[in-house]
Parts: C-alpha cells; structure tokens; sequence
C-alpha cells in the first residue's frame, strides 16, 4: 500500500485535522473547484474549534526536547544585521510603524513550553520567549474590519494567519528559545511560535506584519501549493 506522510496527505487532501469533509476529492478533474467551495467551509469549522482566549496547556521546563526542534530552510538563511533591523506593520492599521529590536525587546516579555507540529510527522517541546502577537498589534491600532494578518519573510516566505489566533494569548513574536537568545537558523530575530497552528505557519525571520480585511490570492507559500490554510491544532 502506498504510504502517506502528513504533509503529502495535507497536500492531497486539503484539509488539516479539524477539517473532516471532502477530503476525497482533492483526486478528482474538480479539485480546484473543490478547493474553492470546501476551503471556506474547513475555515468555518476550524474556526469553531478555536477559543481564541484559551490558553492551550504547557509543559514544565523539565520536559524540554532540545535536539528535537528540526530546523527547515525556505532555501537558504538569510543575513539580518540586528542592529538595522525593522519590524514593519502596516495594512489596515491606524498607526503604521517600525520598531527596532531595542523597541520590541521593551514590551513585556512572555515565555511558554509548549509542543512544536510538523506537518511532516515529528514534534519537539520547546520552550519559546517573546512578546504577544496582540500587544504589537494593539500598538498599531488595527481598524474594526481586520480579519486576516499577512507574515513577509527576509527569506521570501509568505504566510497569513486569522485575526483571532493571532489575538490568541499563547502566539507569540519570539526572539528566545529555550531561555537563550534565539539563533539564526531558528528564525532570529522574530518568528512566530504558537500551540495552535502546525509548523508550516510559524514564519521564522518575520519583517513585516499586515494587517487586511480580505484575504490576498496569495494565501501563504504552501497553502498555495495545495496545503491547508487554516492548519488549526
């Protein structure tokens, strides 16, 4: 029998684990039109099983995985000087701005265990430090039809998210991991880490955070490959 890792069923599928429905006929002539009614609908019922303010259950420290955490390229590392560094956030806001790391590093700081989810099948607890994705939105004072926040990448990685996980108190913009200072090669400076979204959607090397009441044709570099957009836990 022909096996199937997760991310090749998602691929196929179109559908995450809280999607249930119609995940036979990403197979058939129809699939893009499939994709275009079900994924409305898998968004709907994903959406369900969110609680946007509650928090998911973390690990003690003691249970830290720290060779587990795989580190995935979009192809290649890229340089980010942090001393010029800028995080940008824009879009449907009505206070655009860009803070520096010296900024960001003066909000509160939080830190969580949790479980990191690949797609591809393995999983590593780890231990993430940052500031809340909503105090930096909140800075920005989003406008009231914001729905869908958009992730850019200095590796070129595009990736958006729904407003309520991102105001959910467990996402978070990281710069520790494991109670150090984050490395290059697991995003350094910003990435998102959070217990609700599979690996697939925690952009690392974040530059610019957009928000906008509709989501773009671009969706995100593997949703637009076939993968599932919401990608809920």
């Amino acid at each position: 029998m022909m096996q199937f890792n997760r991310r090749q069923f998602l691929k196929t599928a179109g559908l995450s684990s809280g999607s249930l429905i119609l995940g036979g006929c990403a197979l058939s002539p129809f699939a893009d039109l499939v994709g275009i009614v079900s994924e409305p609908l898998n968004q709907r019922v994903e959406e369900l099983l969110l609680k946007p303010q509650t928090p998911v259950p973390e690990f003690p420290i003691s249970k830290i995985e720290p060779d587990k955490l795989i580190i995935n390229t979009f192809g290649f590392t890229p340089e980010i000087d942090p001393k010029t560094f800028r995080l940008t956030i824009d879009g449907a806001v009505n206070q655009p701005m860009q803070l520096s790391l010296g900024d960001i590093y003066k909000l509160p700081l939080t830190s969580m265990v949790i479980r990191h989810v690949c797609v591809e099948g393995w999983a590593a607890i780890v231990q993430w430090g940052g500031v809340r994705l909503r105090d930096l939105i909140a800075l920005a004072q989003p406008k009231q039809d914001v729905r869908y926040v958009y992730f850019q990448s200095a590796d070129r990685y595009y990736e958006s998210w729904d407003l309520a996980s991102c105001l959910h108190p467990q996402t978070l913009m990281a710069y520790q991991k494991n109670g150090e200072k984050l490395a290059i090669d697991y995003g350094a400076p910003l990435r998102l880490a959070a217990p609700i979204k599979l690996g697939y959607k925690q952009s690392k090397w974040v530059t610019r955070i957009t928000l906008t009441n509709s989501l773009f044709p671009r969706k995100g570099y593997w949703e637009d490959q076939g993968y599932e957009w919401f990608a809920g836990l």
